[in-house]
């Protein structure tokens, strides 16, 4: 006698599907943007296209530049063709992307796909955070979303990886040639993945949406009473700068920038720097493997620490650690106690950027929430395009030592900060459980 599956069962395969499959677009996603921090201590040493660390530091800022276009525009894109046909677009983006930095043959070329990369790597984040907030089990989505921002780092390990096994043999083009195959995952996306619940109600496609969301028993959205206007959404804004809340306001944009330009001036210069301090290759690139791993690890702890002890404090104290941590990579040390304290970094670096969103989004009033959030990371997003050029003209400058300090010094103003925002009165707003963790990066 055959019986239906359970609704925890249709729930549980649906939420697999998706989480599943934004996973492995967000483990790409990872793989293409810290390949570039993975051959670079190569194309430095090799002089390819004449490469200097200056110019180095401005390929770096490239890639974020995008990703802040990229993200700055994902939300209106998805909003008329679907999140779907969005993270598609972006994966095949940015794979092509690759292929034009694995041709290149001058600094323009390579410069100009690192830049397209970004644009792809900036839109996918966001929308699949969206996405698997959508159909994540009722209450669970904190959780689900944390576990997605696992596959970044992982695909952080993966480049360090690909590095170490490809460009003594083969050369540093295979590298980007292993980013051009997520192409072939772009239709295997297309194919299996949903469109965003959200996405179904906001076009009227009700009964489309109503329908998928019966077979698999989840959350239908609510239908809003109406789209926001430009008029609303510079309300919303200025919202933000009412009263005396542009204190609380520029004190998390200033916390944002800081928080990214240490996450990616870390990530695009760790390899580089760790040269600098007398490390071989082969264990500057392990140590990218070793800070990712902290990555993962602190993203799965990171809500359950905030939700205890609140995310602004946990952030500050985050801040903290990161910038003690930093600093002390600067010191030659043996590489035992090294990868030590990098696994404790990257711990600690990614998640406290996470909490400065989680505080944000905690704190705010329903009614302006996103916005809140959106302008915290945008401003943030300056800082992750200052923090790769920054790495790259200390070095130019012959002050390579100076670059861990002065990652650390961005730590320290990020807990400054956040820490000053926290001992002010919150506004009153309900909390946003399922929002613990929004988004990162």
């Amino acid at each position: 006698m055959s019986s239906s599956p359970s609704p925890s069962a249709r729930v549980g395969r649906l939420a697999l599907l998706v989480v599943g499959l934004c996973w492995l677009a967000v483990l790409f996603d990872g793989l293409d943007m810290f390949i570039y921090g993975s051959v670079l201590p190569h194309l430095l040493e090799t002089k390819t296209f004449g490469l200097t660390a200056d110019t180095a530091g401005d390929l770096g800022s490239y890639a974020t530049f995008g990703m802040l276009v990229g993200a700055l525009t994902a939300g209106t894109v998805a909003d008329r063709v679907g999140r779907k046909k969005l993270m598609v677009s972006c994966v095949v983006v940015f794979s092509l992307a690759s292929g034009v930095c694995a041709m290149a043959d001058s600094v323009a070329v390579f410069g100009l796909g690192r830049t397209l990369a970004g644009v792809g790597l900036g839109g996918l984040l966001p929308t699949a955070i969206s996405m698997v907030s959508d159909y994540a089990p009722r209450g669970r989505a904190a959780i689900v979303i944390g576990l997605l921002m696992t596959a970044h780092h992982a695909g952080g390990i993966l480049s360090a990886y690909v590095a170490k096994w490809l460009i003594d043999p083969v050369g540093w083009r295979a590298a980007f040639w292993v980013c051009v195959v997520p192409l072939l995952f772009a239709p295997v996306l297309a194919k299996f993945l949903p469109e965003s619940l959200s996405f179904l109600v906001a076009k009227g496609r009700t009964e489309e949406a109503g329908a998928l969301a019966a077979r698999y028993d989840v959350e239908l959205p609510a239908v809003k009473s109406g789209r926001k206007t430009a008029v609303d959404r510079w309300d919303a804004l200025v919202g933000l700068f009412r009263g005396g809340e542009w204190v609380q306001t520029l004190l998390y944009w200033l916390a944002s920038f800081g928080g990214l330009l240490l996450v990616y001036g870390v990530a695009t210069w760790l390899p580089t720097l760790m040269r600098t301090e007398g490390y071989a290759l082969a264990n500057a690139l392990t140590f990218v493997v070793v800070f990712n791993l902290g990555g993962i690890v602190g993203m799965l702890v990171a809500g359950r620490a905030a939700d205890r002890f609140g995310a602004p404090r946990i952030s500050a104290i985050w801040f903290a650690l990161t910038a003690a941590g930093v600093y002390l990579l600067s010191v030659h040390m043996s590489t035992g106690v090294t990868m030590i304290i990098v696994f404790l970094t990257g711990v600690f670096l990614n998640s406290a950027q996470t909490m400065i969103y989680a505080t944000v989004s905690i704190r705010s009033h329903p009614d302006n929430r996103a916005t809140a959030v959106g302008w915290t990371s945008g401003m943030g997003r300056f800082g992750a395009v200052f923090g790769p050029w920054l790495g790259g003209q200390l070095l130019a400058a012959g002050n390579g030592d100076w670059g861990f300090t002065a990652f650390a010094l961005a730590g320290v103003s990020s807990m400054v900060f956040i820490g000053v925002a926290a001992l002010r009165s919150p506004r009153q707003a309900p909390r946003a459980a399922d929002q613990a963790l929004v988004g990162a990066h």
